[in-house]
């Protein structure tokens, strides 16, 4: 039994894998920038150490630092989250050389998963479908054109170590081609430090479904159902749901069963996410695994009404899985939506700035995972997303009709957010149907109704401050109106006059 776990990250993320340690009596080591050090995941921890510094390499991203305070503090394991070293090979086994278990998959399969055309090769090997592509000497323009000819265009290039759209290019005709590999070559080189890339059949309109599987050091391994995630900005998700619209139960369990079949394959222990691109034909094929916690995993968990943090934590302390497939149905709908601090009509650029009036909805089968709170510091160092916002309901319009409430009462004020986007997007027709795939951005204009709705978000978010700034609300321990805030606390008693019970 663990009996402390740092948490290698910060936000949303440290904040809600907190949330279930502590549950499990385990105590919690978080570790923090100087920008982060009134943060919300600094508050939750029981203890909490400073990384000297903001640049995430000198932060987040300091191996050294982070395994020094590991140690210092007799920590049993280290959990990663997502993002930062989650999907770090050498950080993996710097928790091992320290004697600390890593809450995840072994380096050796983080490391082979890493690379694109490895993980192809292993998957192809356990007849789970890849997409047809080429790698080799990007140098050669003529074996590349060459081989493009023969994929057929469009053709897509990728980094062949990285993700999240960098070093990625559509290629539409040879004539192209040249420039694109180059481009996409120095920006995979300044992403990941690794400038190769290749080659992949440019699928159009796909829809992109996950699958989330789990495993253990028993050599088991399940799956937990599918996500859709086709709802993408620059490749990056911002809505996910659970069961998808595109799935019949025959094709489900197809792909399920292949990526079962891709977690044996690769000794997979923990939980991970086998990606998958679902054509209009309703092919799919393999296209990456993820070696980490999704961003999106509260999905999975309502539908499966489990906990996927607490399972990391049994696994990764030697226990088996407790189901086996036949066990795990889907129950109901879920979506999740990402909250950033950006602007949608100024080309999504993130807002920085200080959240003067913090209001989360709340409600049956409303959850909302959050690393900000009221008075929280939006800075520039990190990704700007504040929380994730998940409906769950036993229908997918009840859950869409939940989700557009909440949103509605989503209220934020002091930096621009995506919520009214996200409203819009959600409450589409195209959206509202089923239609989706990874250009639905591209392909429907959910801007215009965006301004209809800024009045009314404004008018909500000053009402909000308004009340927040009344002489009834106490904001920590400052003085409000000339009085001591612990005096000023919202008492009906205090705010009635001369009224008094007879």
């Amino acid at each position: 039994m663990f009996q402390k776990v740092l948490i290698a990250n910060r936000g949303e993320i440290a904040v809600r894998i907190t949330k279930t340690l502590q549950e499990m009596g385990i105590r919690v080591v978080c570790i923090y920038s100087d920008a982060d050090e009134k943060s919300l995941h600094v508050e939750y921890a029981d203890e909490a150490y400073p990384l000297c510094g903001n640049s995430p390499k000198e932060t987040y991203l300091n191996i050294e630092k982070i395994i020094d305070i590991a140690r210092g503090t007799g920590v049993d394991g280290i959990h990663p989250g997502y993002g930062f070293l989650s999907e770090n090979s050498k950080f993996a086994q710097a928790c091992l050389d320290a004697n600390i278990t890593f809450i995840g998959p072994s380096p050796s399969v983080i490391k082979s998963m890493g690379d694109k055309i490895l993980a192809k090769k292993a998957m192809s090997e356990v007849n789970v479908p890849v997409i047809p592509g080429w790698s080799g000497d990007i140098t050669n323009i003529e074996e590349l054109k060459n081989a493009a000819s023969k994929i057929g265009y469009p053709v897509l290039i990728k980094a062949r170590a990285g993700g999240g759209g960098k070093g990625m290019r559509v290629v539409q005709s040879s004539s192209e081609l040249e420039y694109a590999i180059e481009s996409a070559s120095r920006e995979a080189n300044n992403a990941f430090g690794d400038n190769r890339v290749f080659l992949e059949k440019y699928i159009v309109n796909p829809r992109h479904i996950e699958f989330q599987i789990f495993g253990d050091n028993h050599g088991n391994v399940i799956h937990l159902f599918e996500r859709e995630c086709s709802i993408q900005r620059r490749h990056q998700k911002i809505i996910e749901e659970s069961p998808s619209t595109a799935l019949t139960p025959e094709l489900r369990k197809k792909m399920g069963e292949a990526a079962v079949r891709a977690g044996k394959a690769i000794g997979y222990v923990n939980a991970g996410t086998v990606e998958f691109i679902l054509d209009k034909d309703k092919n799919f094929y393999f296209l990456e695994v993820n070696t980490r916690l999704q961003v999106e995993h509260p999905v999975t968990e309502s539908i499966i009404h489990g906990d996927l943090v607490k399972a990391q934590i049994l696994v990764a302390m030697g226990k088996k899985l407790t189901l086996i497939q036949s066990d795990i149905e889907q129950d109901g709908h879920a979506i999740e939506c990402r909250i950033y601090a950006e602007d949608p009509k100024n080309n999504f650029l993130p807002s920085t700035g200080v959240l003067e009036v913090y209001r989360e909805p709340n409600g049956p089968g409303i959850r909302v995972d959050s690393g900000v709170k009221e008075g929280s510091l939006v800075s520039v160092h990190y990704d700007p997303m504040l929380a994730k916002l998940i409906t769950y309901s036993k229908s997918r319009n009840a859950a869409i009709e939940k989700m557009l409430w909440a949103l509605n009462h989503y209220q934020i004020l002091g930096v621009t957010t995506n919520v009214s986007f996200l409203y819009d997007v959600i409450n589409h027709s195209a959206f509202r149907s089923g239609d989706l795939d990874t250009h639905f951005l591209e392909k429907f204009d959910v801007h215009d109704s965006v301004k209809v709705r800024e009045s009314k978000d404004l008018a909500c978010a000053i009402s909000a401050l308004l009340v927040n700034n009344h002489n009834g609300v106490v904001k920590d321990k400052e003085i409000v109106n000339g009085k001591d805030a612990a005096c000023t606390v919202s008492n009906p008693w205090s705010q009635m006059g001369s009224w008094r019970m007879i």
